[in-house]
């Protein structure tokens, strides 16, 4: 499978990123409900990003001890800016690689993570070392984007973009979407040493008043920047319009509604 394509700059987005985060809250509430913390946990959210749903977590639950771990930077520095904001005083954010925790064995009772597992370096050994930060018994929560098919507006860029830009420019839809295919998440935990997991579909939908709203959230969270870049300025507009066309079809009385699909794993060590 070709995963060649680059991955967005997340250090150089992270300042920008939020303005998408409305979209992703579905997935971050099913996450923070499966894992039910309780009074007392010590909580590990790996890939957190700008901070969620780590900041949500410790909000809600203040007697749980929550630690954000996201190796770019950028993205941590913006997520303990928010929790000083907030005051809250029951999480850290650490720059920290999934492949390499700087933890001892079994110190979290539970993990999460929203939408990072497919895009670590090494998956394999990140999910290694999320079984080894664990204690026995720990829960885990975890989501991945499914196929191909079900990530609609990623569909969107790649056919956009396709015959535009040169094959490492492009959305990096294969990379996004490598543990969606049948077996291999679960395939993927188990090497880890997950015996006791469960792995459901879910649907959930991106939603905006309209396709002028959902393109200007895009440019402004500069998620295609890169593929912008690669281009010439002139191509912009065609490129804009073409995925409008795609559009057309999921534009309902209730404005534009863009179905996507995640897989949830969930169980414990």
């Amino acid at each position: 499978m070709n995963h060649r394509a680059r991955q967005p700059d997340w250090d150089t987005i992270a300042e920008k990123f939020d303005v998408f985060l409305p979209q992703l809250a579905p997935v971050g509430e099913e996450l923070l409900r499966a894992l039910a913390v309780a009074p007392g946990d010590r909580v590990l959210d790996l890939a957190s990003g700008t901070g969620e749903p780590a900041l949500t977590l410790a909000r809600r639950q203040p007697q749980a001890r929550i630690t954000g771990t996201d190796a770019a930077g950028g993205m941590v520095r913006v997520a303990r800016k928010k929790a000083a904001e907030r005051g809250l005083e029951n999480l850290d954010f650490r720059v920290m690689p999934a492949e390499r925790l700087d933890f001892a064995d079994a110190v979290f009772d539970k993990a999460l993570c929203r939408f990072g597992v497919m895009l670590f370096e090494d998956p394999r050994a990140a999910c290694r070392e999320l079984h080894r930060v664990l204690r026995p018994g720990g829960a885990f929560a975890l989501a991945v984007w499914s196929t191909p098919e079900t990530m609609t507006t990623m569909q969107w860029a790649a056919r956009a973009f396709r015959d535009r830009v040169s094959e490492e420019h492009r959305p990096p839809i294969e990379k996004v979407t490598s543990l969606g295919r049948p077996g291999a998440f679960d395939a993927l935990l188990r090497d880890a040493g997950f015996s006791r997991l469960d792995i459901v579909a879910h649907r959930f939908d991106y939603r905006f008043e309209s396709f002028e709203h959902y393109w200007n959230t895009m440019e402004a969270s500069d998620i295609l920047r890169q593929q912008f870049d690669a281009m010439p300025a002139a191509e912009r507009d065609s490129v804009r319009d073409e995925i409008a066309r795609f559009a057309r079809d999921f534009q309902t009385e209730h404005g534009l509604v863009i179905p996507h699909e995640y897989l949830l794993a969930s169980g414990r060590k």
